[in-house]
């Protein structure tokens, strides 16, 4: 009987000891079952990897790129609601009929080798893209980079957009250590953007010995923003003086950090531009288009609603810098829930200015932190903490029970918050 994705699903969370959420880096097994699917890099592929900013690169690297007219392909990790949208053929989410398909192909291929979620996941993304001859392959490397199982596929371009603490324990203690890790996308001779103005030096390092093509963020390439416009400038073409492009409109995509993305997305562009040419006007097309759920989307009314996946330090800067820019509003009530293996600490004093009432909330799996547990870290801070709650549903219905106008809501600190944010909204398409 055929199995329906949900099947699939379980099936594939069944298949390896740690689940869905288990990670085993290494490329052995998954290297194997790509080369017994008979899977080629027959079209460009830009690798994207980071800390923050990856997934909002890839969103406006597909926007571009569909506005020039090509046919691409977009695997990014995790889902906020549905599986689907891990996997996107020209802008849309791949249907269940063919993400099945291309499950059934990699369990066929894979024999007795233990594949974890994401490594099953990457396979099939890339058994989609190619019934499909996409033109252009996008992936989102989803921990780390050179023991990613993304990185079996060579690509024509990579980028990592920044590079902080964040799965310390896969990745190492400090920056070094993970510039190490993310800096494993490069390779020989091909394009490499680093969108962090100040990498590791081990990210550095590695990429001067495998002689990788790098441009960093502010010394080769970098922007500039203008009243109500910015400016981009990088490598002319043929590595010779400085191209500018200026009058650009802000992203559609809210935030100063855009600016940067959008800056690794067009580095990327210009070093591909003999294989994937693109116009000024699919730039402004794609930028200006661009949309992802849960990067400090804002949803108007009064009270404002805002949800942001921010779950590390870095992220909670970004996002406090985002919300101070924000017109005034009397009070903020963050409905707030992490998993317990992130910094916590880190990201509570990230926002502490920002957040005047304090919902911490309990997340589904194992992972997950209580809600008693975030009430006691945020008091132990001096946060004030307005209420405990179970779920994410019950702390939303409470801040809209008790803002104000005036006031703004916060959902944040995990993919799994906003995701249980927008069901309890409604937003659940």
């Amino acid at each position: 009987m055929p199995l329906g994705l949900d099947g699939w699903l379980a099936r594939i969370e069944a298949l390896h000891p740690r689940g869905s959420a288990g990670i085993e880096l290494g490329l052995e097994r998954v290297a194997a079952v790509k080369a017994r699917l008979g899977q080629r890099e027959s079209s460009p592929v830009i690798l994207v990897g980071g800390t923050n900013g990856k997934g909002s690169t890839c969103a406006m690297l597909e926007h571009i790129l569909l506005a020039a007219g090509y046919r691409v392909g977009l695997y990014t990790s995790p889902h906020l609601l549905h599986y689907n949208e891990r996997v996107r053929l020209n802008g849309v989410a791949a249907s269940d009929a063919s993400l099945c398909s291309a499950f059934e192909r990699v369990e066929s291929a894979r024999g007795d080798a233990a594949l974890t979620y994401f490594e099953f996941g990457t396979l099939a993304a890339w058994e989609v893209f190619a019934a499909a001859a996409v033109d252009v392959v996008i992936l989102e490397v989803g921990l780390g980079g050179r023991l990613d199982a993304t990185n079996i596929y060579e690509p024509a371009c990579t980028i990592v957009t920044g590079i902080d603490l964040d799965h310390m324990e896969f990745l190492g203690a400090d920056r070094e250590a993970i510039g190490r890790e993310k800096a494993g996308i490069f390779r020989t001779r091909v394009a490499a953007i680093c969108g962090d103005a100040r990498p590791p030096q081990s990210l550095l390092d590695h990429a001067a010995t495998v002689g990788a093509g790098l441009q960093v963020m502010g010394r080769e390439f970098g922007y500039q923003r203008q009243e109500q416009q910015w400016l981009y400038w990088g490598p002319a073409a043929g590595g010779s003086g400085v191209t500018r492009r200026g009058g650009l409109a802000f992203p559609a995509l809210r935030g100063e950090r855009q600016l940067a993305n959008a800056a690794c997305a067009l580095a990327a562009l210009d070093a591909l531009h003999q294989v994937l040419p693109v116009a000024m006007k699919d730039i402004r097309q794609g930028l200006g288009e661009v949309e992802l759920a849960g990067r400090f989307q804002v949803l108007p009314g009064r009270p404002l609603v805002v949800l942001d996946v921010a779950h590390n330090p870095q992220a909670a800067r970004v996002l406090a810098a985002n919300l101070g820019d924000q017109g005034f509003h009397r009070n903020t009530w963050a409905v707030f829930g992490m998993l317990a293996d992130k910094d916590i600490e880190g990201v509570i004093d990230a926002l502490g200015e920002r957040v005047t009432h304090w919902l911490p909330c309990a997340l589904d799996g194992r992972r997950a932190a209580s809600a008693d547990s975030l009430s006691a870290r945020l008091e132990s801070r001096g946060m004030k903490v307005a209420a405990s709650f179970a779920t994410p549903a019950a702390a939303l219905a409470y801040a809209q029970e008790n803002a104000g106008e005036d006031d703004r809501i916060l959902a944040f600190g995990s993919f799994l918050t906003v995701a249980a944010a927008l069901h309890a909204l409604g937003r659940s398409r």
